[in-house]
């Protein structure tokens, strides 16, 4: 029978495994939809105060042209992720992270040679999901991080900056005072700022040159007060502040939202843990009932589709319970 063809039944499984990409992709572009509405909002806002020409300018100038090879033309989109690679704040080159992802496929794919017994196809499947995947968790894991420490300091460096304008001080100077006077990646980012300034920027080309890296939307509220006042006039110090006491109630609903969503969370852990915890017990009570799974290529299938639908489940079940999308 055709089923019982390990070849066919391998070909079958990879069609099925692109039909599931797909099926994620698209779910991606759903799920982000929410995200593009807030980009187009914030558009209009920066059209309207003729800060587009501006971007452009500046996303040339942040991400600068490096050398191009074969590499850029085998990854998909290399600019965007040279530009996560520089949001981590950590000296990460796009050689070094692609030479990575190649290393891990490597090295996992020839552990699982060596200790699993499985066939060529599963491992190398297998060597190249976790290459791209840890990597790709990791630089995500780091960005989240900074941004998240970010967001958190970023209220005591708005107040900072408005005592300073309390005192007579130039929005500049107040600026050069956040970067003396907290820490990283605070610190890092307002010197940046600082920097910029004085190389010849003015002010809305540096604040707009760091929103591009920073890519938050307390950062990008920051800095359309700032615009909006420098073209209409205004207390800044009055409404830097009233940003400040926003960005907290943000930050306190944020709290809110993660202790109501904690328990959806515990419960997709458990159910994504589930399955690997029977696999483990049975494992070890009769390893030889479970060993089929490793060793025939109808069970290594069966083993890489339920992991697959596993993943596909636990994403679906993140995006629900993030109210955040």
């Amino acid at each position: 029978m055709i089923v019982d063809n390990p070849t066919i039944l391998m070909f079958g499984v990879f069609a099925g495994i692109l039909i599931i990409l797909g099926t994620v992709a698209v779910a991606i572009g759903v799920f982000g939809k929410g995200n593009k509405v807030t980009q187009g909002r914030l558009l209009k806002i920066k059209s309207r105060h003729n800060k587009e020409a501006l971007i452009q300018q500046q996303k040339k100038t942040l991400f600068k042209k490096e050398e191009k090879s074969i590499i850029d033309a085998l990854i998909p989109k290399p600019a965007e992720l040279r530009k996560r690679l520089k949001k981590t704040g950590k000296n990460i080159s796009f050689k070094n992270y692609i030479i990575s992802n190649f290393t891990i496929a490597f090295l996992v794919f020839i552990i699982l040679e060596i200790i699993s017994g499985l066939t060529f196809f599963p491992c190398i499947m297998v060597g190249l999901a976790v290459g791209l995947l840890l990597p790709h968790l990791w630089v995500n894991a780091t960005i989240k991080k900074r941004l998240a420490k970010f967001t958190k300091q970023f209220p005591e460096a708005i107040d900072l900056i408005v005592r300073g304008l309390k005192a007579g001080l130039p929005i500049t100077e107040s600026i050069y005072s956040v970067s003396q006077e907290m820490e990283d990646p605070i610190s890092t980012e307002f010197k940046s700022i600082t920097d910029e300034i004085r190389f010849g920027k003015t002010m809305d080309e540096a604040l707009w040159y760091a929103a591009e890296k920073i890519d938050t939307p307390e950062f990008k509220f920051f800095v359309i007060c700032i615009s909006i006042q420098q073209e209409t006039g205004g207390n800044l110090g009055e409404t830097l502040s009233n940003l400040s006491n926003i960005l907290r109630g943000r930050s306190q609903l944020k709290l809110k939202i993660k202790a109501m969503s904690s328990e959806g969370k515990a419960s997709a852990a458990i159910i994504g843990a589930l399955p690997f915890i029977m696999l483990g017990i049975i494992s070890s009570v009769n390893f030889d009932y479970m060993s089929v799974m490793f060793t025939d290529p109808r069970g290594q299938v069966a083993l890489l589709g339920g992991f697959l639908w596993m993943s596909l489940g636990m994403f679906i079940i993140s995006k629900m319970i993030n109210f955040e999308t």
